[in-house]
């Protein structure tokens, strides 16, 4: 039952925060599952991660960049390749060493003169690297965030949401492909579903109260939550 209750806070918190800023679920609950229980990891929380991305387009459908969701879409799918590659080929501490610097100069860039911008170009450039970072390090969110960071909260949390829909699908789907989806992986996210609920709901009155500015900084702050957690877990080992 404490397991039960640890996962479910992990999927609770990473809810309440990827509800109200548009991503975030990974960084949060990750490692959090990761800690009651591996068997958590990746299946169940990608499966969570679906369920709270259905929810999050049903809800702020309206606002969804769908033309952006194509690009990055046709970006992700190289860089899901680049992301197993890198897994093979390069030592995990240096490598999210190196992410995790990249996304805090991306965000201080962002802070002092960087705007960027949505274009074609660059939506595909922002789905290789999350489809990169995603696959390698679990935290895939970041590029996307920053790209759409002076964008509306709806509009940001509405793609991002459906980008992450068909990013899930597709994991999943080669998952199963490969013969790694059982039952109890199914039994497992229905004992978190009402957590992952709760922390959605929860989030609808905070993303009221994030707007303007203040949906920028929180964006910029969970990036940098991101690539700082990239650069403990390094050094750490």
């Amino acid at each position: 039952m404490l397991e039960v209750v640890s996962a479910g806070a992990a999927v609770f918190a990473g809810a309440l925060v990827q509800g109200s800023v548009g991503y975030g679920m990974n960084l949060i609950a990750a490692p959090l599952l990761a800690l009651v229980d591996p068997r958590l990891v990746p299946v169940p929380l990608l499966m969570v991660a679906l369920a709270h991305a259905l929810l999050s387009v049903a809800r702020e459908y309206r606002d969804v960049d769908w033309r952006g969701v194509g690009f990055v879409t046709a970006g992700r799918v190289p860089g899901t390749a680049l992301g197993v590659l890198a897994v093979v080929l390069l030592a995990e501490r240096p490598f999210a060493a190196v992410v995790g610097g990249a996304v805090l100069v991306c965000v201080l860039l962002s802070v002092v003169s960087w705007t960027p911008r949505p274009t074609p170009r660059a939506l595909l450039t922002a789905g290789v690297a999350s489809g990169t970072l995603g696959t390698a390090s679990s935290i895939g969110g970041p590029p996307l965030a920053l790209l759409y960071q002076n964008e509306s909260g709806p509009r940001i949390r509405a793609t991002l949401a459906a980008c992450f829909a068909l990013g899930s699908s597709l994991s999943l789907a080669a998952l199963g492909f490969a013969g790694q989806l059982h039952v109890d992986d199914l039994v497992t996210v229905l004992w978190l579903l009402p957590f992952l609920v709760a922390g959605f709901l929860l989030s609808g009155p905070v993303r009221r109260l994030l707007h303007g500015g203040r949906m920028r900084v929180a964006v910029l702050t969970v990036a940098a939550g991101s690539a700082l957690a990239l650069l403990v877990r390094s050094a750490l080992g």
